[in-house]
């Protein structure tokens, strides 16, 4: 039984490279399963026995991504005021997106799905707005909303430069730059 887990995850993992790479290059309706399979390494059938074709794999990626996002937030939620700090929220974030570095770089390349990059962005903010009301017991619903707009479009500026820096930073190191810049605004370029 173990032999076989391993070597579906193998098979799955093989999958996803070459997809990924593949939408790297191109959107997904001109990727072929015969062109993914060769990339991958494996057969049709092989293909066929995990998804029904690939807009399914690209569908139970995307949800696996988004578990592990909200697996990753959902720490956060639990803790009490003392534990929860603007840090551990964005380094968790960070993290998850280093984990899923494949796809994320996917979902922003030129032909990546922009709604899953809406959903996750749509899905951190129920979170953050949560974990912020409860940091900030002072700001106003609308407030929370205009701040999470804003830190969450530089955040994904931020995450482009990191993927193209070839993510050579740590989660906890960008998580740091992004807490920074969102305290301390223009200032963070004065600070040592």
């Amino acid at each position: 039984m173990k032999q076989t887990d391993h070597r579906i995850r193998v098979t799955k993992l093989l999958i996803r490279r070459a997809f990924t790479e593949l939408l790297r290059r191109k959107p997904i309706q001109n990727i072929s399963v015969k062109e993914l399979c060769a990339l991958a390494g494996i057969n049709r059938g092989t293909f066929y026995s995990h998804y029904a074709d690939i807009y399914d794999l690209l569908k139970k990626l995307e949800e696996e991504m988004a578990a592990d996002f909200e697996k990753a937030l959902e720490p956060l939620l639990r803790a009490d005021g003392q534990e929860l700090t603007p840090l551990k929220i964005t380094t968790g974030i960070f993290q998850c997106l280093k984990d899923n570095v494949d796809i994320c770089t996917m979902t922003l390349g030129p032909f990546g799905d922009k709604e899953f990059a809406a959903r996750l962005i749509s899905l951190g903010r129920e979170n953050y707005i949560e974990s912020y009301s409860r940091l900030f017991s002072g700001a106003t619903p609308k407030q929370l909303e205009y701040y999470y707009a804003f830190v969450s479009a530089g955040c994904i500026g931020l995450l482009e430069k990191w993927l193209a820096d070839g993510m050579d930073s740590s989660a906890e190191e960008i998580a740091e730059t992004a807490e920074k810049i969102m305290t301390c605004g223009v200032q963070f370029l004065q600070v040592p």
